[in-house]
């Protein structure tokens, strides 16, 4: 994500919400002395960023039901073959080519030292096309109450919010890892003195990240795309 879109994003963000000053440097990299500090919870690796000279952590808390940010600015919804069937029949289509056909856009993107990623996503506005992709914009799924209109169904990528994951090989086998997205548009950030302070959040999101990380290793594995399910 470009360094302006995260400014533009913080400032947006700012006109809501008290943002933590220390956050705030951190994640317009202003902050360069930071320690990956890993602690397990669950089956996951969580990569915890620690601020040296401040001594402090880099915490998250959701806020919800009060925010709705990370609906509000989505940048795409990169679908796991899970989710197709999921989602598909929540939305009462016979046939997951035809949920595919009618509701999603695939999309290449990546590059500039990260990998190049072809997915199937979810559609977050009428008519999208793949010249949307990465832009931040509303998901049509969002209701005016700030429910998701899909819930229970909603993509997995939601849940998995603002953590992204990635199976590492250790040894013989793979291990799931997982860190924060800093996107500029969530206001739970925040800069504690402990780890043991969102014990809670890693623990409950770890069976979550896990279970993604298998779906959304599996989607890969097996060459999921749009043309592969005859849309």
């Amino acid at each position: 994500m470009q360094q302006e879109e995260i400014e533009k994003s913080l400032a947006l963000l700012e006109g809501r919400w008290d943002v933590d000053p220390l956050v705030r440097d951190f994640v317009l990299r202003r902050i360069t002395d930071v320690e990956d500090r890993a602690v397990v919870a669950g089956r996951v690796v969580f990569h915890i960023p620690y601020l040296r000279e401040s001594k402090k952590y880099v915490l998250w808390k959701c806020l919800w039901p009060d925010c709705h940010n990370c609906c509000e600015r989505q940048g795409r919804l990169p679908l796991t073959m899970d989710d197709l069937i999921t989602i598909g029949s929540g939305m009462k289509y016979a046939r997951t080519s035809e949920f595919v056909g009618s509701e999603t856009v695939t999309a290449t993107w990546g590059g500039g030292g990260e990998p190049v990623m072809t997915t199937v996503n979810l559609k977050r506005k009428e008519g999208e096309t793949e010249k949307d992709d990465g832009t931040r914009i509303p998901c049509r799924f969002l209701g005016e109450d700030g429910a998701c209109g899909l819930h229970p169904h909603r993509p997995g990528v939601c849940y998995l919010y603002p953590f992204s994951a990635w199976l590492a090989m250790e040894g013989d086998a793979a291990r799931v890892h997982a860190s924060y997205q800093f996107t500029g548009d969530c206001p739970g950030f925040y800069a504690g003195g402990g780890i043991s302070e969102m014990a809670a959040e890693l623990d409950g999101y770890s069976g979550t990240i896990y279970e993604y990380a298998m779906k959304s290793s599996r989607t890969s594995r097996e060459g999921f795309g749009a043309s592969s399910l005859g849309a």
